[in-house]
């Protein structure tokens, strides 16, 4: 998106809200700190007009607990109150993932995932951008103050989608939008350590689990570990203490694709990451997304290793281990 085309979609954006009685923002199910960072950071903002309604809903039963630091954490609801009102979504490829009917509303689609579908009346999406909420920053920096509450938010998801600043996606703009919210009132370091010195203890108890089912397939390039419902009943563990799981398997100096597959009430959950393969590929082909480094996707059948088959086939047959050997020998 060129900057005459955001500019554009800013009025849109804007002519939108200013004429809704009614918001409601909306992020993904199963959302991460991005996403709700992302809507928690525009529900700041848009509150101050006591005009209209506003609620911010997410159809997850369980959100991660550890980002209840975020201003009006509490505020987060599991089902959508109003009739008729503008949605905003927040992070989310596909109108299936926000796990509401929105048909028949006007939507304000905000997201940096080259694999949205651009459901929205009004779509700002910007895949070279590190984050939704870098992308909702510079929309409404551009005619409202950000207030610390908002900048708290949004630089939280920035510092979690960007994996403290060491993802691909970081670059100038990157630190400058950092900067501008830290200026605003986010303090880096508080938020720092909500992220690092607050993990629960049945994270790392599915973390040990996850870890001992670690299997190297292709010559050591892909790793793949598996988690059992079984598993997660033992530990304690909920889905978002398994966020991040994958990329220790990433983290292998030989592996350039991790998978990990976890085994949920809604069939066999996959979490994709590679250090240069196009794993966006994979999760496109069985319907989930995500960026081009970090995807996901759902099969609702099948066990773990055949999850796991599946996924190794596909690779092969998209050729993306074979992909990444050429890139090395250039």
């Amino acid at each position: 998106m060129d900057h005459k085309d955001f500019q554009n979609a800013v009025k849109k954006a804007k002519h939108l809200i200013e004429n809704a009685s009614g918001i409601t923002i909306l992020s993904h199910i199963n959302p991460d700190p991005d996403a709700l960072g992302t809507a928690l950071g525009i529900y700041a903002l848009l509150r101050q007009d006591k005009n209209k309604k506003i609620e911010v809903v997410n159809a997850s039963k369980e959100l991660p607990r550890f980002l209840d630091f975020l201003p009006y954490f509490n505020h987060i609801k599991n089902k959508m109150d109003y009739n008729e009102s503008l949605v905003i979504s927040c992070d989310c490829g596909n109108t299936d993932r926000l796990g509401f009917d929105v048909g028949g509303r006007d939507i304000l689609n905000i997201d940096h995932h080259s694999s949205n579908t651009h459901y929205g009346n009004v779509n700002i999406i910007i895949p070279e951008y590190a984050s939704s909420s870098q992308v909702a920053y510079e929309i409404f920096k551009s005619y409202r103050t950000i207030t610390p509450e908002a900048a708290t938010c949004f630089y939280a998801a920035l510092l979690s989608d960007t994996r403290y600043f060491t993802t691909s996606s970081v670059n100038h703009k990157v630190f400058e939008t950092a900067s501008g919210l830290i200026k605003a009132g986010a303090c880096a370091a508080d938020i720092s350590s909500h992220f690092t010195q607050r993990r629960p203890l049945a994270s790392l108890r599915i973390l040990q689990r996850a870890l001992d089912s670690l299997t190297l397939y292709q010559n050591a390039t892909i790793a793949c570990m598996t988690i059992t419902q079984n598993e997660i009943s033992a530990s304690g563990a909920t889905m978002p203490d398994m966020e991040g799981v994958v990329d220790y398997a990433k983290s292998l100096a030989t592996v350039e694709i991790a998978i990990c597959a976890i085994q949920t009430e809604d069939g066999i959950r996959i979490s994709l990451r590679s250090k240069n393969a196009d794993v966006s590929k994979i999760a496109l082909a069985f319907g989930g997304g995500g960026h081009k480094l970090a995807a996901g996707f759902t099969l609702k059948q099948g066990g773990l290793q055949q999850a796991v088959n599946i996924i190794l086939e596909k690779i092969k047959k998209l050729g993306l281990t074979d992909e990444k050997s050429s890139q090395k020998s250039k």
